[in-house]
């Protein structure tokens, strides 16, 4: 059993501001994916391609983030969580402002996956360097807080679509994420690498080889639990706004309006969550979350009036994000010490490649039944799997960053 413990390791002046950098860090990837969603008509056009073409550089973006957990994870541990960030943040900004000055379809193809290997080194990274800086009492808030900058990013993206897009185009959306991404360096330059990370570091990649093939029982429940929890979020929410369009007949400015509504509410559902696992666990947490995400299926894709389906969109988004709050703390109490940088950021991506397939399966599923039936049936299936995952899994809660548990301890405890 994994004794916990509330030292913190860290000064309380860096906390902060590793928070923040991982914070604005994840948005950031975040406004840049959501930015190709939403102006993938206007793109396709400029390039003369078709919209399935350009969908298509999305779906490399998502198969090159496994590549940029595993290189930016697996230097972060060696070199340090700060300038791993920052090399991390510096790399995916060029290729984000490169999108927009890209000439063609296939250097814009090119730049995406490019993106992505940014995109996917960025979560595990920024969330190692935050949760090894702040003391184990706020993990569960801090966590919260990490995820949601994927929610944040989300939003910010649909208003600088309504406020940009229609004056300066496309490409002028991709620029203006430099600014946020060069205060998330500027963040990182005055963060202290976390004390953490250099009493776990080994310099010996015998060492570190021997810590990752030790641990392969572990990391293999981690990608498993991160498949059922990516097919959970993509399942509720990548063709929710289909739905609303094919089977509710909302025109695209109300479809908007809900979609914005459910965002608020993941914003506030991964803060109530995060911050709720500090006192009732990590795993029961995310249990209770994924149930009552079961309850309010009738009321997410059965509602009869308008303002109920608001009011479903948002408990569902809330409810699926008070249970993703949790991950960034638990996957990274899950980690062995030495492998803190790769472990949870890899099981992360590689999690979103094998879920990959639940958009087309209940796009198929509802051309053949209805988007009620599809999506709310699939819904149902994966959410009570996934229940089932989290809580016949180990547990770390509060358990110390600072000393390396034995051996025979890494393995067990729930």
């Amino acid at each position: 059993m994994i004794e916990p413990t509330h030292h913190s390791g860290q000064s309380k002046s860096s906390g902060p501001l590793a928070v923040s950098a991982a914070f604005l860090g994840w948005t950031i990837d975040s406004f840049d994916f959501f930015v190709v969603v939403m102006t993938l008509s206007a793109i396709a056009a400029d390039f003369g391609v078709s919209r399935p073409q350009v969908a298509l550089t999305l779906t490399a973006t998502l198969f090159m983030r496994p590549v940029g957990a595993f290189a930016f994870g697996l230097l972060a541990d060696r070199y340090g969580r700060r300038p791993l960030l920052v090399a991390n943040v510096l790399f995916y900004t060029v290729m984000e402002v490169a999108s927009g000055f890209a000439p063609d379809y296939t250097t814009f193809f090119i730049l995406r996956m490019l993106y992505g290997i940014g995109m996917g080194g960025n979560w595990g990274v920024g969330a190692s360097l935050a949760l090894e800086s702040v003391p184990a009492k706020w993990r569960g808030t801090v966590s919260g807080l990490l995820q949601e900058g994927y929610s944040f990013g989300n939003l910010l993206a649909a208003i600088a679509y309504f406020t940009i897009f229609p004056v300066w185009g496309w490409r002028a959306m991709f620029f203006v994420g430099a600014i946020p991404a060069l205060l998330t360096v500027a963040l990182c330059l005055k963060v202290s690498e976390p004390e953490a990370w250099k009493e776990q570091r080994t310099n010996d990649w015998g060492t570190y080889k021997a810590a990752v093939f030790g641990n392969l029982p572990r990391f293999g429940y981690m990608i498993l639990l991160m498949t059922m929890m990516t097919f959970i979020s993509h399942g509720t929410q990548d063709m929710y706004p289909t739905y609303l369009q094919r089977q509710r007949h909302f025109d695209v400015p109300m479809t908007a309006i809900i979609t914005s509504i459910s965002m608020i509410g993941a914003m506030m559902g991964g803060l109530v969550g995060g911050t709720l696992s500090n006192r009732l666990g990590r795993r029961r947490m995310i249990v209770i979350a994924l149930l009552l995400c079961v309850c309010v299926i009738p009321l997410w894709v059965g509602a009869s009036i308008t303002p109920l389906v608001m009011v479903g969109a948002y408990l569902m988004q809330f409810m699926v994000q008070a249970a993703w709050g949790v991950i960034p703390a638990h996957l990274t109490e899950l980690s062995p010490g030495p492998l803190r940088g790769i472990f949870p950021g890899l099981s992360y991506q590689l999690g979103v490649v094998l879920s990959s397939s639940v958009g087309w399966i209940e796009a198929e599923l509802g051309e053949h039944f209805s988007y009620t039936a599809s999506m709310g049936g699939l819904a149902a299936v994966v959410l009570l799997i996934g229940a089932v995952v989290v809580w016949k899994g180990p547990e770390a809660k509060d358990v110390s960053f600072r000393k390396q548990p034995a051996p025979e301890t890494v393995l067990t405890g729930k």
